[in-house]
């Protein structure tokens, strides 16, 4: 099999046709447990990411808000609490992550302003220059072909529009990376099979923030997309970053 063919899913090379299907595979297993697994494997840390996402993005009244990979609906709530007569759609790959979404309070209060879609970010189904804003929390690390995503979103995204992305980055300090590295490999799977019953998919989600770009060279990957003032910032030393791009 060529190397055209293959991608990674965690440390294993499967072929490329394969990774969306095992990866719908994993957070259909963990959607019922989804936010309380995001808890427990960040000490609460990724509420204060996706809050200082939303510093940074400082939305405003009657922006139009696609969310991909959005899976519970933590950023689109969010989005909208902020900004005034704004709407947003939720779109993940992974039906379950939606039921899981549309069944939380928010989604209830806010039901005028929400869509949920089920979609891929590969190939979003949806015309061009039809968002103010683009927004994927740990979810790029998943899609097959990274750049497509971010193609994509380009596509979208009217001019004058932004993109952001949360994702697990590196630790710019090799002790506290080689720490770090040990809480995940040998905390998170246990954690993951206590509490959701499922140690596989939480293996998966450890390793494949290991084969995630780091900083620098995804901010290089979001301006080869097409992107302008393309920025990031570091969340708790580098195990999150925030990366920020601008469609001019």
């Amino acid at each position: 099999m060529s190397e055209e063919n293959t991608t990674h899913f965690g440390f294993q090379t499967v072929p490329e046709a394969d990774k969306a299907g095992m990866v719908h595979g994993v957070f259909t297993n963990v959607a019922s447990k989804y936010d309380i697994m995001n808890d427990l494997m960040s000490a609460g840390m990724h509420r204060l990411w996706k809050d200082a996402m939303m510093d940074w993005l400082a939305p405003r009244a009657g922006q139009h808000l696609l969310d991909v990979a959005g899976g519970t609906g933590d950023v689109a709530f969010r989005f909208l609490r902020r900004a005034e007569g704004s709407q947003a759609v939720v779109l993940d790959m992974t039906e379950s992550m939606l039921v899981s979404g549309r069944q939380r309070a928010e989604a209830g209060a806010m039901a005028e302003r929400l869509e949920w879609v089920v979609g891929d970010a590969m190939a979003l189904p949806f015309a061009d220059n039809s968002f103010d804003v683009y927004t994927i929390s740990f979810g790029i690390r998943n899609v097959t072909r990274i750049q497509d995503a971010l193609r994509e979103a380009y596509r979208v995204l009217r001019p004058g529009g932004r993109l952001m992305v949360l994702e697990f980055s590196r630790i710019p300090n090799d002790l506290a990376q080689w720490v770090y590295d040990k809480y995940s490999f040998n905390v998170i799977p246990v954690m993951g099979q206590v509490v959701a019953g499922d140690r596989d998919s939480y293996q998966y989600l450890v390793e494949s923030i290991r084969k995630f770009p780091d900083q620098e060279t995804f901010a290089s990957m979001i301006r080869s997309a097409g992107f302008d003032q393309v920025k990031f910032r570091n969340l708790t030393m580098g195990i999150a970053a925030l990366h920020s791009g601008w469609k001019l």
